[in-house]
């Protein structure tokens, strides 16, 4: 097989130029196989230095069943390549084995892809095709076997591909359709409402404590008596919890209710929210 033929198979293999090819086939005496590998050390090479620019565009994917769902968020630099289909193409298959091993992260990368590389192996290949950098974001795993998983998928690229995404899961052992059709409705929710927490008691304290120090030197600054300060104050913080805590918060498809209200209203003795994820591009 002449060099350019050499070349032509390497390029179709590895995505890379012509003429860093061309350089890996010299290299390694028209050997297919080391070509690739030389490649590949140049490509982590060319990787380490892209991993210092911003990667804030990209996708979340989501996959699994009703009992047991997992999302992902993978980051890349422009929307242009989290619309790319080798990139499409790599969350698609990362997000099922991330399902399989339940959003352990270290144990993903370390795992085999369809190809025979690692995650990690892969990763670099595709830093060094596409030219930016990615990373693997925040990943969760919801389980259960008593109730209902369901999910909302917002901006949708492809498939189970979107820019928002979010996992509900619901504890009950009703099987209705009013369960599911709740469930769906709630993950839809959420994506609109970003809920903090299930109850306001949840809520990051460190949070609590940041909105209190905001809402201090909003009413230090306003010159209002110490005593009337305290009590707007105490309103505010407690407005802000009810509408960041997702029981308490005014139902999207309905606002004068609270999402507890549409719960009780269901009237299912054993039914309630177990936990719920919620990822968005860019937040």
């Amino acid at each position: 097989m002449s060099d350019i033929e050499n070349v032509k198979k390497l390029r179709e293999a590895t995505g890379a130029g012509f003429k860093d090819c061309n350089l890996a086939i010299k290299e390694s005496d028209g050997d297919l196989d080391k070509a690739i590998e030389i490649l590949r050390v140049k490509g982590i090479s060319k990787a380490s230095k892209k991993m210092s620019r911003d990667a804030k565009e990209g996708v979340v994917v989501v996959s699994g069943n009703e009992t047991k769902t997992s999302i992902i968020e993978v980051n890349c630099e422009t929307d242009f390549v989290a619309k790319n289909e080798d990139f499409i193409g790599f969350v698609k298959e990362l997000s099922e084995l991330n399902n399989q091993i339940n959003s352990n992260i270290d144990e993903l990368k370390k795992s085999k892809m369809n190809n025979g590389q690692t995650v990690d192996e892969n990763l670099v290949s595709l830093i060094a095709k596409i030219g930016e950098k990615i990373t693997i974001g925040k990943s969760k795993t919801i389980e259960n076997t008593n109730g209902v998983n369901n999910h909302y998928l917002h901006t949708v690229v492809k498939d189970n591909v979107a820019k928002l995404a979010v996992l509900v899961s619901i504890e009950t052992n009703e099987k209705s359709e009013a369960v599911k059709t709740f469930s769906k409705q709630l993950s839809m929710h959420i994506a609109a409402s970003n809920p903090l927490a299930l109850e306001s008691n949840l809520i990051d304290q460190a949070i609590i404590d940041k909105e209190q120090e905001l809402v201090t030197e909003e009413l230090k600054n306003s010159g209002k008596p110490e005593e009337i300060a305290n009590k707007i104050s105490l309103g505010k913080m407690k407005k802000f919890k009810e509408e960041n805590a997702l029981l308490t918060q005014a139902w999207v498809m309905e606002p004068k209710k609270k999402v507890k209200d549409i719960l009780k209203e269901l009237s299912i003795a054993d039914l309630k929210i177990r936990e719920f994820y919620r990822i968005k591009i860019g937040e």
